[in-house]
């Protein structure tokens, strides 16, 4: 730990504190989304090491913030883990980055955070392009915590916004050739119901780490109403504290739904 993080800490953990105490004294979204960004540049320029290494303290900073948000009473908590643009990277690295979400879902799985506040964990994606291996540990995850009544933990994986909606509009057009529906029912409410976000409701907060301001393909259906909150802080590095921070900003807005 640097000198200047020492010295940090104990000063950081009295307004730490205060924040948190402000923040359950508010009202807490009933939906967080997270777009977690900024492994690599976290590994190459605060770890001084190759990017692998900055995907490996991804994979423990998310089941970290899981448990922040499960503490705080997020009823639903909604994760980017791998989009289907990240198929472009090197094999090498989707290859490692698989291997981390399979571990990271049979450990959260198993966890005793989960069996005390027993969030469902459901993925959200393409499945049918994703190796066995994670294909084998979504499917334990999801059958361990499957009647868990706690919040629901969304991870998206092999997911893309535009995929999503396309798969929807494909599903629809299908029930109105066979007869199944009129094409004068479709509606807003009708295509909400054909995507994999179907049981829960929108996102009341997406948050994107690293100083990217974008949403980058994620629920963006789903989205049109949420506060946006972007932090300059690398995925690896983001803490309690920033999650508080993101939060309050939350609580301090007035949402108008365009009225």
């Amino acid at each position: 730990m640097s000198l200047f993080r020492k010295m940090a800490n104990p000063a950081y953990k009295p307004y730490e504190a205060e924040l948190e105490k402000e923040v359950r004294a508010g009202g807490i979204p009933e939906h967080v989304a997270i777009i977690m960004d900024g492994n690599r540049r976290y590994a190459r320029e605060v770890m001084g090491e190759e990017a692998s290494q900055g995907h490996v303290k991804g994979k423990d900073k998310f089941e970290e913030v899981t448990r922040w948000c499960l503490d705080l009473g997020v009823k639903y908590l909604t994760v980017y883990a791998f989009s289907v643009e990240n198929f472009s990277r090197s094999q090498e690295e989707v290859d490692l980055l698989m291997d981390l979400i399979s571990s990271a879902l049979i450990e959260l799985a198993d966890s005793e955070e989960v069996q005390r506040y027993r969030p469902r964990i459901r993925v959200i994606g393409d499945r049918a392009i994703i190796p066995e291996n994670l294909y084998k540990a979504v499917e334990y995850a999801e059958n361990k915590t499957k009647d868990y009544d706690g919040c629901c933990l969304s991870i998206a994986i092999a997911y893309g916004g535009r995929q999503e909606i396309v798969g929807a509009v494909r599903e629809i057009s299908r029930k109105v050739k066979e007869g199944e529906i009129d094409i004068d029912d479709i509606n807003e409410e009708m295509l909400s119901d054909h995507l994999s976000t179907r049981e829960i409701p929108d996102p009341d907060l997406v948050l994107r780490t690293s100083g990217e301001v974008r949403v980058s393909n994620f629920l963006l259906w789903q989205i049109a109403y949420s506060e946006l909150y972007f932090t300059d802080v690398y995925w690896p590095g983001f803490r309690r504290i920033d999650l508080l921070r993101a939060i309050r900003t939350y609580q301090q807005r007035k949402r108008r739904y365009g009225a």
